[in-house]
């Protein structure tokens, strides 16, 4: 069926700076994933019997997980490629800056990553690369936040270009998760209402898919509230927790059962278990591009800080802040909308709710730092394809 286009979503009058928002999706994102984390893979009711409903961190060093670190991988891509993204781009990065290095204790995260990475190293290339048993993660669904801030008010444009990202790692409900929740958050991005939002997402993904079924049943039942959502899209009985559909439908229903308030957005989902980490930080996404940096709790911004590189080692020492200064054109962002590309933006007389690191930027050549320009796959060396240690049933 016939892939339908969203129109630009057209900003409200009292919408907020497009750098609020940008920093509030990509900081929301990294909230949600450090939130949730604990609760990946939980039942509820093994939720409330450890800490009864999760109000804030329960863990003393919350840190997110491969959801932050590959949103930031693949939005210092984008800010050096912008819409000029290619499928050889995306894979050329991941050669340079995952596939072609040591790992991390993650090994490359999830499944899907996993399956990626074992098919870059044996030679494949996309999109044959993505031919593996977990294609339908929501392995692009997590980090998908960047090209709607990218593309803010153009759901169209953000979902074209995830899809270019995934098409290295994912195929069919794969793909159509990151579509959704890219379309999503750009028009997230202009203040649009929760409804708005939902309709460029399903507008984005093909009307009969399996994405845009469980998409619509959450919003559904979202009046109901978050038990309702999960109820209407949980598939309990199965042992993989990172089915695009059901997690991207998660997602969207907590948002829209919180009325887009990023607070209870983000708890919804973190307490309906699954797979939490990446349910709360598309939540986290989806309402801090509407609501802005200004509406995450401070004592959550605060605790985060530069990416660790326990998933990806390329990514240690980056911000989800700058990362979402670097693809704001305009507004004081680093670049125009065309290709976001160019330095690191300056930080005088900017205040931030979280620490920043130093030596952060877009990098163009091998070392420490981010995807650049990929400068090939020289050095390429097989490895032995090793078990993955997340996303475990």
């Amino acid at each position: 069926m016939a892939i339908a286009c969203s129109p630009p979503v057209p900003a409200p009058e009292d919408a907020a700076r497009p750098r609020e928002r940008a920093r509030g999706a990509l900081l929301g994102l990294a909230v949600g994933d450090a939130l949730g984390a604990p609760a990946e893979n939980l039942k509820p009711s093994e939720i409330r019997a450890r800490w009864g409903r999760i109000t804030g961190f329960v863990t003393e060093q919350p840190c997110g997980t491969d959801d932050t670190e590959y949103a930031i991988f693949s939005g210092l891509l984008l800010a050096r490629h912008g819409s000029a993204l290619t499928v050889a781009h995306v894979e050329a990065a991941w050669h340079e800056w995952i596939a072609d290095r040591d790992e991390g204790p993650f090994r490359g995260a999830g499944f899907s990553e996993r399956g990626t990475l074992e098919n870059l190293r044996r030679g494949l290339s996309a999109p044959v690369s993505a031919q593996h048993r977990h294609a339908w993660s929501d392995g692009l669904a997590m980090r998908a936040a960047p090209f709607g801030v990218f593309a803010a008010g153009r759901p169209a444009e953000a979902a074209r270009l995830v899809a270019i990202d995934g098409s290295v790692s994912h195929e069919g409900e794969g793909i159509h998760g990151g579509r959704a929740v890219a379309a999503g958050v750009a028009a997230a991005m202009t203040g649009a209402s929760t409804s708005a939002v939902v309709a460029s997402a399903l507008a984005a993904v093909p009307e009969d898919s399996w994405t845009a079924r469980s998409l619509r049943r959450a919003v559904a039942v979202a009046h109901r509230g978050a038990r309702a959502v999960r109820s209407a899209v949980a598939i309990d009985g199965y042992p993989w927790t990172d089915l695009a559909p059901e997690a991207v439908a998660l997602a969207f229903g907590a948002y829209v059962a919180a009325g887009g308030d990023f607070r209870e957005s983000v708890l919804a989902a973190v307490n309906m278990g699954r797979d939490a980490d990446t349910t709360a930080a598309v939540a986290g996404a989806l309402a801090g591009a509407s609501r802005g940096i200004a509406a995450i709790p401070r004592e959550w911004a605060a605790a985060i800080g530069p990416a660790r590189g326990r998933c990806l080692p390329s990514v240690q020492g980056h911000h989800v802040l700058d990362v979402a200064d670097l693809l704001t054109p305009g507004d004081g962002g680093s670049g125009p909308r065309g290709s976001a590309g160019g330095g690191p933006p300056g930080s005088a007389g900017e205040s931030r709710r979280v620490p920043r690191g130093e030596g952060r930027s877009v990098p163009r050549g091998r070392g420490r730092g981010g995807p650049g320009d990929g400068a090939g796959r020289a050095g390429r060396r097989s490895r032995a394809a090793r078990r993955p240690r997340s996303r475990t049933p």
